[in-house]
């Protein structure tokens, strides 16, 4: 099924200001009445690889708030902490300090009712690889306790919006595309219709026809089903697309945040850098985004 994609700007409903007043914020952008889909104050953790060792720091004194309806970047050089955060957020993890709330429940207090209001989509995401991908979504589905008649139809359908033919449904996990199988990773997680949504890299493998096609359905996720997403991405024009704010991570802590449009002018304003989220990225990390995915390639590689 193909996908119409457009690249014009994305747009809200704003109510025209009164004369001589602060125009209003666009709705994904202020704040609503309730908790914050996701709240994290002074959140640190350190992991001890060996007693001889000293703590290796992850995510060091971190506090964000993430409005609802909001889709949220997490951008950082590899090694920054941002798998770990979303790791602590969907529960994998435990906080050495801090606080963490999903919608106003603690994260490690009420753990249960934070696991039915997210889902997770990573880098490396498993499956059951002998089997399709049809049987996959419909084992999550199970899981967790769906209607299996409406799971059959929803499978169906996100499959197929994201690229994903009738063929395809009955074929082997393992015999598909890294590409492909990242696929059925995102439509397992939105099956759920989680109201928080955790992507952790998800459109890492796409080639750009399917990339485009991911981007346009988190897209008309958010604006379909009020969903809340935090996202983390090592495509810059990805997090400008879609996001509302973005959060810069660095050994560990946030050394910037704002809306891309607002760190793009203080990139330009502060360092004399061309407005970009690549110098935003130079300016805040000291380094650029190209060298961190050439080492991360080295890794894999080497």
């Amino acid at each position: 099924m193909s996908v119409a994609v457009t690249h014009e700007p994305k747009t809200s409903l704003v109510v025209p200001a009164p004369v001589g007043e602060p125009a209003p914020l666009p709705l994904a952008l202020r704040p609503l009445a309730g908790p914050p889909a996701l709240l994290l104050e002074d959140v640190s953790k350190r992991f001890v690889l060996g007693r001889k060792k000293k703590p290796v720091v992850a995510i060091e004194r971190v506090s964000l708030r993430v409005e609802r309806g909001q889709i949220y970047g997490v951008l950082g050089a590899n090694g920054s902490g941002k798998s770990t955060l979303i790791r602590l957020v969907s529960t994998l993890l435990t906080l050495d300090r801090g606080r963490a709330e999903i919608f106003g429940h603690d994260v490690e207090r009420e753990e249960m009712a934070v696991k039915r209001l997210i889902n997770r989509v990573s880098v490396d995401a498993a499956f059951f690889k002998k089997l399709s991908p049809y049987e996959n979504l419909a084992f999550a589905a199970r899981l967790y306790g769906l209607d299996p008649a409406i799971a059959r139809r929803e499978t169906a359908r996100i499959l197929e919006r994201l690229g994903i033919g009738e063929r395809r449904m009955g074929q082997p996990i393992e015999q598909m595309s890294r590409g492909m199988q990242q696929k059925v990773a995102i439509a397992r997680a939105l099956l759920t219709s989680p109201t928080l949504l955790l992507l952790d890299e998800p459109t890492t493998g796409l080639d750009p026809r399917s990339k485009l096609d991911v981007q346009a359905f988190v897209e008309e996720l958010r604006a379909t089903h009020d969903a809340t997403i935090v996202l983390t991405t090592h495509d810059m024009a990805e997090a400008d697309r879609l996001c509302d704010r973005i959060a810069i991570l660095d050994g560990g802590r946030v050394v910037a945040e704002d809306t891309p449009a607002g760190l793009k002018a203080r990139v330009a304003r502060e360092h004399g850098l061309a407005p970009t989220l690549d110098n935003v990225f130079l300016a805040y990390t000291g380094r650029s985004l190209d060298e961190d995915v050439d080492e991360d390639d080295q890794e894999k590689n080497g």
